[in-house]
């Protein structure tokens, strides 16, 4: 187990309540959508911050947290503090499946939490991550087979590959199965979510024993968008933050003019009206080759579950 570096032991934790579950992962793949249904829950209790990423600390360095976001223990466990005693307490940042300190972070702190992660087929999980890292302007290639022929990067001396990192799916479930029991680890198939949102959710409140039978919101969050255009999406960014001596001067007139409710209204209709758009179908011969790039990680994965992946995801049709 990787050494944290900060104290989680019995006397830095005495008298503090600390998460019950984690849904660690992976982005693009229902995590957000899980997190807005369990945290209405009436037994549960999740922070408003959906992703706190404080027990990754492998990817800091690379993927610094704004300072908004929990940098020491105290200011983590802070998160869970209006829990009650009767509600499972639960966070939920996909990095942790990534991440190969994650694991071992969160069973030092928990030794009896339970673990959710949620897998997606390789290739539309890589299709969406890019379009979401492009809306992030973490991404800056709109071509996807353009982006990931070149999405090896050398960050504090590591070499890291935008998406592959993220598709090594048996690999990371194993590390989860290094350090807690079996039955503490429950793995989704984003398939089956998308197919019956409400069956998927009562079943991890199941797995939480907590009341399954409770009133259920069905939801749709963080959907997948296009950008139509990086430069025009930027510039609505800097209008909104209102950054430099024009867009700042447009942002205070707008101020003066709106309330902030519409003014935010406004800024966000312009995105989604002129900035956002629908998916573009899919490129087979790109789709083909990513999945023959996977196969690998699919096989090793349907093992791991003791469930048909490669006939599920399609892949086998891929030579």
């Amino acid at each position: 187990m990787t050494a944290s570096p900060e104290s989680r032991g019995p006397a830095a934790l005495a008298g503090r309540r600390v998460p019950d579950f984690f849904i660690v992962g992976h982005h693009k793949s229902g995590t957000t959508a899980l997190y807005e249904m369990l945290r209405r829950h009436p037994q549960i209790y999740m922070p408003e911050l959906k992703e706190p990423r404080y027990l990754a600390a492998d990817l800091r360095a690379l993927v610094p947290s704004p300072p908004s976001y929990p940098q020491t223990l105290d200011q983590y466990l802070a998160l869970f503090a209006g829990a009650s005693a009767q509600q499972r307490a639960g966070e939920a940042s996909p990095s942790y499946l990534r991440s190969q300190t994650a694991a071992g972070a969160i069973a030092e702190l928990q030794p009896q939490a339970r673990i959710i992660a949620i897998f997606r087929e390789p290739a539309s999980f890589v299709g969406s991550m890019h379009l979401q890292l492009l809306q992030e302007h973490v991404e800056t290639e709109p071509d996807l087979a353009k982006a990931v022929a070149n999405e090896e990067l050398e960050r504090q001396g590591q070499t890291v590959r935008r998406y592959a990192d993220h598709v090594r799916y048996a690999e990371q479930l194993r590390r989860y199965h290094a350090v807690f029991a079996p039955e503490q680890v429950l793995a989704l198939v984003y398939d089956d979510f998308r197919a019956d949102n409400e069956a998927t959710v009562r079943r991890v409140l199941r797995f939480l024993d907590v009341d399954d039978s409770a009133a259920i919101e069905v939801l749709d969050a963080n959907p997948t968008v296009r950008v139509r255009s990086v430069r025009l999406d930027a510039a609505v960014r800097t209008l909104y933050a209102g950054r430099g001596p024009v867009s700042g001067a447009a942002k205070r007139t707008a101020k003066a003019l709106l309330p902030e409710g519409l003014r935010r209204g406004a800024l966000g209709a312009m995105r989604r009206g002129l900035v956002y758009g629908r998916p573009h179908a899919a490129d087979e011969r790109l789709v083909g080759e990513l999945k023959r790039r996977y196969k690998p990680e699919v096989v090793a994965l349907s093992e791991c579950l003791g469930r048909d992946l490669v006939g599920l995801w399609g892949y086998d049709r891929i030579a």
